[in-house]
C-alpha cells in the first residue's frame, strides 16, 4: 500500500547517521564561523580610563555617566549626544598608577564593554612651552622612555615610538581641521579661553619635578615636538599592540590637560581643572571618533 511520508526533521531507514552542524524543524538555519557572532560580540562605544579621583570625578560629571557594579569592577556607564550622535559610554579607574595597572584596565573594559576605541583621560606634565598650565593635549603618539642601560657615563635610552591605527590619526586631524591647530576653547566655569594642541607624549614610571631632568631632555631630543608625560601612556599603547580576539580594540587615544609643568613647582593646584578641561575635550572629540554606523544607537 502507497503511504505518502511528510518529514520536518531527520529520517533514517536503517544503517548509521551522523548528524553535524545541522538543525531540526520547518525553516531551520544553521550559521557558524562569524556569521553567528552576536552584537554583543562586536566592538562597541568608546571605553574610558581614569587614574586620579579628580579625572574620573570630572569624566561622570561632563558626560552624564552613572556607576554601576560589574562583579567586583566599579565601572561607569551611560550614552553621550555628540554632534547628533548617541555613543555608548563605559569609563572605569585604574587600580593604581602606572602602565602595568593602565593594562590590566584595558583588558577589564575589554572583558566587560568590548569598546571600539580606548580613551585615556586625565592630566599631565607640560614640557613644551607651547603647553601651558590649563591647556589640553591630544595625541595618538606615544614616546616609551624607560627601557634603557645604565653606564657610569649615564643612562643609555632605548627609546620607542608608538603610535595609534590611522584611523585615529586621521580622526585628530578632522577635529583640528574643523576647530582650528591649536584649537581654542571656551571654559564657562572659569569664564576664560584654553588650548588644545596635538603632539606625542612621552610616557614611564617616573615622577617628574625636575625641568632639566635628563628624561625630558631626552624625550625632546627625540622628537622636538613632544607636548606632555604621562605615567600610563606607554600601557595603553602596548596592551593595543598586544590584544588578541575578536573583539580586540580597534584604537586608542590619550586626552591630557596640563597641571603642571613638570618642574620643582609642580603641586596639585591645577588637578581638578586641568582633569576637568581633559574630560571636556574628550566629549568634543567623541563625534570623530572611528566608530561604524552600526556600533553606536
Amino acid at each position: 500500500m502507497n503511504q505518502n511520508i511528510t518529514n520536518s526533521g531527520i529520517l533514517t531507514t536503517g544503517g548509521q547517521t551522523n548528524v553535524d552542524q545541522s538543525a531540526v524543524g520547518p525553516g531551520a538555519q544553521v550559521t557558524f564561523g562569524r556569521a553567528a557572532e552576536s552584537a554583543a560580540d562586536r566592538p562597541s562605544g568608546v571605553g574610558v580610563i581614569t587614574v586620579l579621583s579628580e579625572e574620573a570625578n570630572a569624566v561622570r560629571e561632563v558626560l552624564g555617566l552613572r556607576r554601576v557594579h560589574k562583579g567586583e569592577l566599579p565601572f561607569m556607564e551611560g550614552n553621550v549626544l555628540a554632534a547628533g550622535r548617541n555613543i555608548d559610554i563605559a569609563a572605569i579607574r585604574t587600580l593604581k598608577m602606572g602602565p602595568r595597572s593602565t593594562m590590566a584596565t584595558f583588558q577589564q573594559l575589554r572583558d566587560h564593554y568590548s569598546p571600539t576605541v580606548i580613551a585615556l583621560t586625565g592630566i599631565g606634565g607640560g614640557i613644551h612651552p607651547d603647553a601651558a598650565i590649563g591647556d589640553v593635549v591630544i595625541t595618538n603618539r606615544v614616546i616609551y622612555y624607560d627601557q634603557r642601560r645604565e653606564t657610569p657615563q649615564g643612562p643609555r635610552y632605548r627609546g620607542e615610538a608608538l603610535e595609534a591605527p590611522a584611523a585615529i590619526g586621521r580622526a585628530l586631524n578632522s577635529y583640528f581641521d574643523d576647530h582650528g591647530e591649536p584649537a581654542v576653547l571656551d571654559d564657562d566655569e572659569t569664564r576664560s579661553q584654553y588650548r588644545v594642541h596635538t603632539g606625542p607624549i612621552g610616557s614611564g614610571d617616573a615622577v617628574i619635578t625636575d625641568s632639566d631632568s635628563h628624561i625630558i631632555r631626552y624625550l625632546t631630543g627625540f622628537n622636538e615636538h613632544t607636548r606632555a608625560i604621562d605615567m600610563e601612556g606607554a600601557g595603553l599603547s602596548e596592551a593595543f599592540h598586544e590584544q588578541t580576539g575578536r573583539t580586540a580594540v580597534r584604537g586608542w587615544v590619550i586626552v591630557r590637560g596640563i597641571s603642571d609643568d613638570a618642574s620643582a613647582h609642580r603641586n596639585y593646584d591645577h588637578h581638578q581643572l586641568a582633569a576637568r578641561r581633559a574630560a571636556q575635550v574628550l566629549k568634543t572629540l567623541l563625534p570623530y571618533l572611528p566608530i561604524d554606523d552600526d556600533t553606536h544607537t
